[in-house]
């Protein structure tokens, strides 16, 4: 099969691209590796929509989408992606945290963001359920959060209606070249699809497949557990962190929580799916009760575990290839790509047409280790 553009890799990154490129008349093929798209982390995540606590060379992409896509992504997806702008507050209790949210602060403001430290005192006007352990916070009024499930599915849902293909239960095992340009990808069931582009938007998976044409990307699997509570009323609308890095969630429109943690388990995860642990549950609920007492009888209802694709220096990558031509990039989204995904998918269709990206993409380039 051919198109303008093959995508590997259905997620939220391949269903935006594949929107934004079937919206400019470009034929797309999105090939997802298991029997239902959006199967990874795309769906499976805290929702985050932040800017706060980012690292610089990719603040521009969340700044950008938040701007510009976020606020009119419901009208735009024909879907509710539940998103809300009420705030995000990344709390500390010790002067160490004191330190690490100002450095995070003060290199945002650098980049043009609204953030600013506050006192414990002033984030408890902010949200009162918030105990007196907390000392001193960050706080960013324009962040939010949205529901990973639903902008997953609104990509998907409009890509398709305006003619991209997707093909589900289809696992790409390498890809090829002919005449120096990548532009075939190869399934286990012996299926070439052709492009002029390929994308490549597989998570970690993207890190062999992109081997088998001579491109290493530096990244590695770290193992991510979330849990999800009951539903209770509406208590608070902002999107937490702490600067310890030790849990983050906020309540959603159905009324329950949800809370995600990097637990440090991957020696104990047995390999493919992994499972969520006790461990790791506990550990979370032990520092989210710190913060938030008025939560320790709420109960917590299920749990899940997944891989996501850490990057060498925790950036993305989002880029063209020099020695594999016809090859985009778009992986090493270390954990927080959700909240930069409406712009990421913009970007990633501009790559594909030639267009000027209206991001600046060279400090996420491939190579920049070199």
């Amino acid at each position: 099969m051919k198109a303008d553009v093959i995508i590997v890799g259905g997620g939220i990154m391949g269903c935006a691209a594949a929107y934004n490129l079937a919206q400019n008349g470009v034929s797309v093929i999105v090939l997802e590796g298991s029997e239902n798209i959006g199967n990874g982390g795309s769906v499976r995540n805290g929702g985050g929509v932040r800017q706060s606590g980012r690292d610089p060379r990719e603040l521009p992409l969340v700044m950008y989408a938040i701007k510009h896509i976020w606020p009119n992504l419901s009208d735009m997806l024909d879907t509710n992606v539940e998103y809300h702008q009420q705030g995000n507050l990344r709390l500390g209790g010790t002067e160490q945290n004191r330190k690490i949210l100002e450095g995070l602060t003060e290199r945002a403001v650098k980049c043009g963001l609204d953030v600013r430290m506050i006192s414990g005192d002033e984030a408890r006007e902010i949200n009162p359920y918030l105990s007196d352990a907390v000392t001193c916070a960050s706080w960013c009024p324009t962040d939010g959060h949205a529901n990973p499930l639903m902008a997953t599915m609104g990509y998907y849902k409009m890509a398709r209606r305006l003619g991209a293909h997707f093909i589900s239960d289809e696992k790409i095992v390498s890809l090829r070249k002919i005449k120096g340009k990548v532009c075939q990808a190869i399934s286990a069931s012996g299926n070439v699809y052709e492009g002029d582009q390929i994308i490549l938007a597989a998570g970690y998976e993207s890190r062999f497949l992109a081997s088998t044409v001579g491109v290493d990307v530096p990244m590695q699997p770290v193992l991510l557990e979330t849990l999800v509570t009951e539903a209770v009323a509406p208590m608070f609308w902002q999107m937490l962190g702490t600067a310890d890095a030790d849990f983050y969630g906020h309540q959603t429109d159905h009324g329950s929580f949800v809370f995600g943690l990097n637990s440090g388990l991957e020696p104990f995860a047995k390999p493919g799916k992994p499972v969520s642990s006790s461990i790791a549950a506990s550990a979370a609920c032990r520092g989210i009760m710190r913060y938030f007492p008025s939560l320790a009888e709420i109960k917590v209802v299920r749990s899940w575990a997944g891989w996501i694709d850490i990057c060498a220096d925790h950036v993305p990558v989002i880029s063209k290839v020099e020695e594999a031509p016809g090859l985009i990039l778009a992986c090493g989204f270390s954990g927080h790509g959700f909240g930069i995904s409406p712009a990421v998918g913009l970007v990633l269709a501009q790559l594909a047409t030639g267009q000027e990206t209206a991001v600046d993409l060279f400090p996420l380039r491939y190579g920049r280790w070199a």
